[in-house]
């Protein structure tokens, strides 16, 4: 690389795939030309399928493009792909970890396998140790890390040597909001000690704002690029903010504005009020109605803002707006105030280790009840027992009226659950995964085909009915996850952190769905790290090492965060949430009596 050249520049970028299942070529990337200064972090943003991971893999030399010309570094990547591997580094969004090797086994893996010799592994250990704080966990088996401290050791793996320029795909997802920032104040000192290149790219836009440059993709193909204030004009003077009525939930103002796509680009809760970008030329009258009454007033827009307003336009282009999502079960019997899921001193233990320790909280019907907590908190041993998929070590857990330590699989038929992870059978067609799963819910015959039909119309899946399952986009696999979990019309939905990963496209029709789901009287209990979803819930609870540290509305843990300070001062979800779970630690950390 020169000194003054740019740490990758592209022209024209084709890159195409063939899927087996129609046989008929995509696009991954369609005319795609960008220059990325040297010595900057550098952001690539768009929804699913838009062509950032293809990006990447072109840059590190793990694919060759079709047409067109990239050069990584001053080389060109087509002719010489392993003079580029001899100088970046890249993490993969599933970093090849080792879990039953320690912390310091995987990074003497990764330093033999890159040739890194012993002068230079003591040195650059040292500082890797010291940016992760993975120095006290040096022993311990990378299986046993939380999700946050796992991704830390990533990109400590990744950086063994010292790299001219460092790639990274998605390296938070799944990660709580403390580790996320972790991470960030990572990449940000390489790039300021080091003057490091960095290229990231992510489905959170609060990270993209954190960069010099932001590239916006969109199937395939560069929408726009510039600065984060240059990507945040496109929504200037657009963006305003309301309070819902009295006793309304911002989610549904915010689901009254999304359906109104005529007047609406976005919509989202944000501190118990709502955060909307109107179309410019939009219909007063009509927002009014929408507002009911609230008062909105001007915010400056966001990086997302601009994003949102990017890809909202585009769409409006290439095709009519879709059909607002509506509810996918009946609306289920009862009291409204019935408690379907009570928790009383629940415990689990795994030998010595306390994973939870003497939760209680009870969620009533049609309710949205969030689990929040740090990677490691004890939130995913909580939501397992509460599934019926771990039994507990003590206390009482009662769901949809069955005991679940005496008789989960009674309670399973009443429930519906939608993993973290694709669940589902990759080899598979759409079809046969709603037919399998279907029958094993006890489905058969006219009313199995009913159901299937329903689930695959509001979910809009019927264009895809024959596509293997592990060949769709990942906004469409969340879509057949959430399909296969509602065929039988459970009761309670049980979401695994569901849109961990999905970009604000995916996440907004998905909470839409939610919204019209929970209307309908099917109980939502989700696990999320995009403090924004916990907006959307009634109630939320935040746990950390197996305790719970706050429990009430969305509105009631921001007020238990800011702790009394006066002066009208607003948070937002994640603040409340790092500030609790921080103040929480700190208090552990104190010696018997003294105080915070």
């Amino acid at each position: 690389m020169t000194a003054h050249g740019p740490a990758v520049a592209g022209r024209s970028l084709h890159k195409r795939f063939t899927l087996k299942s129609s046989k008929q070529p995509v696009h991954a990337l369609a005319g795609v030309s960008l220059d990325i200064p040297a010595g900057t972090l550098t952001a690539l943003v768009g929804p699913d399928g838009a062509g950032k991971t293809t990006l990447l893999r072109l840059m590190a030399g793990l694919m060759r493009a079709d047409e067109g010309e990239l050069r990584v570094l001053g080389i060109d990547v087509a002719a010489d792909p392993q003079a580029v591997q001899d100088r970046i580094s890249y993490m993969p969004q599933r970093f090849g970890l080792y879990d039953d090797l320690s912390v310091q086994e995987n990074l003497d893996l990764y330093a033999d396998l890159h040739g890194v010799s012993k002068d230079q592994r003591r040195a650059r250990y040292a500082r890797l140790m010291e940016m992760t704080d993975l120095g006290r966990f040096t022993d311990r088996p990378a299986g046993k890390l939380s999700g946050g401290m796992k991704q830390k050791l990533g990109l400590a793996c990744t950086l063994v040597r010292s790299p001219d320029l460092l790639l990274l795909d998605e390296p938070t997802v799944g990660v709580d909001p403390l580790s996320r920032r972790e991470l960030w104040q990572i990449v940000q000192q390489l790039v300021d000690d080091e003057k490091l290149s960095v290229i990231v790219s992510t489905a959170y836009l609060d990270e993209a704002e954190r960069c010099s440059h932001v590239f916006v993709l969109r199937e395939g193909k560069l929408l726009a690029e510039g600065a984060p204030a240059e990507i945040r004009d496109h929504a200037k003077g657009l963006c305003f903010i309301a309070a819902p009525p009295e006793g309304e939930p911002p989610r549904l103002m915010q689901a009254r504005l999304l359906d109104a796509q005529q007047d609406i680009v976005d919509a989202v809760p944000q501190g118990g009020q709502v955060h909307f970008i109107r179309r410019p030329g939009a219909n007063d009258a009509a927002l009014a109605t929408l507002l009911a009454g609230a008062r909105a007033e001007p915010v400056p827009p966001r990086l997302e803002d601009g994003f949102m307003t990017l890809l909202r336009t585009q769409q409006a282009k290439a095709s009519a707006p879709g059909n607002p999502a509506v509810a996918t079960t009946i609306a289920a019997r009862g009291d409204p105030d019935e408690v379907v899921i009570e928790v009383k001193d629940l415990v689990r233990r795994f030998g010595d280790f306390v994973a939870v320790a003497s939760t209680s909280f009870s969620v009533r019907r049609g309710e949205i009840f969030g689990l929040l907590g740090p990677n490691g908190a004890g939130k995913t041993t909580t939501f397992r027992m509460l599934c019926g998929l771990l039994p507990a070590s003590g206390g009482q857990l009662r769901v949809a009226g069955v005991d679940l330590r005496h008789a989960r699989s009674a309670a399973r038929q009443r429930i519906g659950y939608v993993s973290q992870k694709f669940a589902l059978y990759g080899n598979l067609t759409v079809r046969e995964n709603l037919s399998f799963f279907g029958g094993a819910y006890g489905l058969r015959g006219q009313r199995l085909q009913e159901r299937i039909a329903t689930v695959l119309r509001q979910f809009d899946l019927e264009r895809e009915l024959d596509a293997p399952s592990g060949q769709l986009p990942g906004g469409y696999r969340q879509r057949l996850a959430m399909a296969t979990g509602l065929l039988h019309e459970p009761e309670i939905l049980f979401l695994d952190e569901p849109t961990s990963g999905a970009d604000p496209l995916a996440r907004r029709e998905f909470w839409r769905r939610i919204t019209a789901l929970a209307k309908g009287g099917t109980t939502i209990v989700i696990t999320t790290h995009f403090m924004e979803e916990a907006e959307y819930c009634d109630r939320i609870v935040i746990q950390d090492a197996g305790k719970v540290l706050a429990i009430g509305t969305p509105q009631e843990v921001r007020a238990q965060a800011l702790d009394g300070e006066a002066g009208g001062k607003r948070i937002d979800m994640e603040q409340a949430f790092i500030g609790i779970v921080e103040k929480a630690r700190r208090n552990a950390r104190q010696p018997e009596g003294a105080t915070a």
